[in-house]
């Protein structure tokens, strides 16, 4: 079923009978637009904090739009998700130290690896990363609950060229991956300036925002060039995942380290349940 973006949504109204084809009972799409926003605003706190605000925000969006092509929705979702982690980083930037000599060239190369996974995944199928992704996430789990110390202390164990190197190899890496698979992608980042640079987890949090930015713009202009953006729909959970992102932001620099150390554990054990369920169960 081809399905098209509403021209005036608040007037719009959509009808789905219960086998999934039009002509049943009408639902108000204003309903719909209040469900993503809230479920925006949410994403916006946890991605603030910690990243893997897709985990919300992306299921809201499918459920709420069953019939809709899936790229038009993914482009609608980083469309609106990118500022709230734009506000973020900025809100971060103020308070927390930025290595910018080490993290502007892995900006250029995470946009770079990110572009280069979008073409990948047009001739390569990416159906083998469905069952490999919920092991690698109990992987990370395990490994940090196990390093109890692990992201405590921000001892950078590079400088200067040797630092940037591993910045960029990150950026590639999963930049690479966000632009060909993608769930998870700000839990790496976050996991990896941990494990390999010594970073804490708050200014693990601050770099994987700033690389995270680059990757979704990357996706937001292939998608915008191909017309799957819903702009009308981005806007207000644009607003809404910015006002969640600013209650983040505040929360993890108030608490510090500990507390985005937890959310991240809650947020990879939910990851894991949910990639779990995708590959093994549905």
């Amino acid at each position: 079923m081809h399905y098209e973006a509403p021209a005036s949504p608040a007037l719009f109204y959509w009808s789905c009978a219960p086998d999934g084809r039009t002509g049943g009972a009408t639902i108000p799409v204003h309903m719909e637009w209040l469900f993503v926003s809230l479920a925006s605003l949410l994403a916006g706190f946890i991605d603030a904090i910690v990243g893997g605000g897709g985990l919300i925000l992306v299921p809201a969006i499918f459920a709420a739009f069953p019939h809709a092509p899936p790229a038009t929705l993914l482009g609608t979702g980083k469309s609106a998700s990118v500022w709230g982690t734009t506000m973020s980083a900025w809100k971060y930037s103020r308070r927390v130290d930025i290595p910018w000599a080490s993290l502007t060239p892995a900006i250029l190369v995470s946009f770079a690896g990110s572009f280069a996974g979008a073409w990948a995944v047009t001739v390569i199928s990416s159906d083998f990363l469905r069952k490999l992704l919920p092991l690698v996430l109990v992987f990370v789990l395990i490994y940090t609950l196990l390093k109890k110390d692990m992201g405590r202390n921000h001892a950078p164990r590079y400088a200067g060229r040797a630092q940037t190197l591993m910045a960029c190899a990150i950026g590639l890496v999963i930049g690479f991956y966000d632009g060909f698979f993608g769930p998870g992608t700000g839990s790496f980042f976050v996991f990896l300036f941990v494990r390999l640079l010594g970073y804490d987890f708050l200014n693990a949090s601050v770099s994987a925002k700033l690389l995270n930015i680059a990757t979704n713009v990357a996706a937001i202009i292939l998608f915008g060039l191909k017309g799957h953006v819903w702009w009308h729909f981005a806007i207000p959970l644009a607003v809404a995942n910015v006002a969640g992102s600013l209650l983040g932001t505040h929360m993890a620099l108030r608490h510090g380290t500990g507390f985005v150390r937890g959310i991240f554990i809650l947020v990879v054990s939910a990851l894991i349940l949910k990639t779990g369920y995708d590959a093994f169960l549905r």
